[in-house]
């Protein structure tokens, strides 16, 4: 029995870890990892797609705290954007939770594992939209430990409907929504890789704080196993930004590739299964 629990803390510091390193939050692990094991081990038998959704939520929430802390020390965090992107994110992850209640598992990974793989055909491409494009209400500039100076900004519009987007998956499926607002950041908006990382944590820590009060009203989380996966969490999300910020960000970008191709393909195999 102490041999099963000691499993599910190494879930959380596990998926913590990658999620906080790649900014996918670590609920794309941890709902699935508690799914399986509802069907595994008999302590977890009583585990629903929606108390996972909703414990893996709260959970990433101590993972988007540990990562954004750190990453708030290396001056990567950019604020202001996280504020104005939770605008939209924040309402999301609520009509989110409530969605939950009604979602259709295998569709689910289906979908959002063949959305992952659209998204990662772009990212290889790289066809990232130009200015020109679409114009930029907001631009910013960062400068990277090589002084090497970018320019990124945003569509007021743009910017608010794709977290409400991410926002809405977040609370629906638990999965911290990195994996949809970290690529859109790059191919969009031009945020610097370790940028878009650190920036979509501190979003996915006000939208998971905000989705999670949602499913705790609807009594969705099991607070046993949150007590298991949390102190993982914490620490798996300062470890997390301390290795991204000794990656380069070439090598931070095929991290994130691989990290989606393996959740596309999880994703389908779950569906189809």
């Amino acid at each position: 029995m102490y041999l099963f629990w000691i499993v599910v803390f190494l879930l959380g510091l596990f998926a913590s870890t990658v999620g906080s390193l790649v900014g996918l939050g670590g609920g794309v692990f941890v709902v699935p990892g508690l799914l399986f094991m509802s069907h595994t081990f008999p302590p977890l038998a009583h585990v629903t797609p929606q108390i996972a959704v909703g414990t893996s939520l709260l959970v990433v929430s101590f993972t988007a705290l540990g990562s954004t802390l750190s990453y708030a020390k290396k001056k990567t965090v950019d604020f202001k954007s996280g504020f104005f992107f939770f605008l939209a994110s924040g309402p999301g992850s609520i009509a989110g939770a409530y969605l939950n209640q009604g979602l259709d598992e295998k569709l689910f990974h289906l979908v959002f594992g063949f959305m992952m793989i659209i998204i990662l055909f772009l990212l290889i491409k790289n066809k990232r939209v130009t200015p020109k494009d679409i114009r930029w209400h907001m631009t910013r500039t960062y400068t990277d430990d090589q002084g090497q100076t970018v320019e990124y900004g945003y569509h007021y519009v743009l910017a608010l409907s794709i977290c409400f987007l991410i926002g809405l998956v977040q609370g629906l499926l638990g999965i911290g929504g990195g994996s949809l607002l970290v690529p859109a950041m790059i191919l969009l908006f031009w945020f610097p890789t370790h940028m878009a990382i650190a920036t979509t944590m501190f979003v996915i820590l006000l939208s998971s704080i905000t989705g999670s009060m949602s499913h705790i009203y609807m009594q969705n989380i099991d607070w046993f196993l949150l007590m298991i996966l949390a102190p993982g969490a914490l620490i798996g999300g300062q470890l997390g930004a301390l290795i991204a910020s000794k990656v380069s960000s070439e090598k931070l970008s095929y991290l994130l590739k691989g990290m989606i191709l393996i959740l596309a393909i999880l994703s389908i195999s779950e569906g189809i299964r």
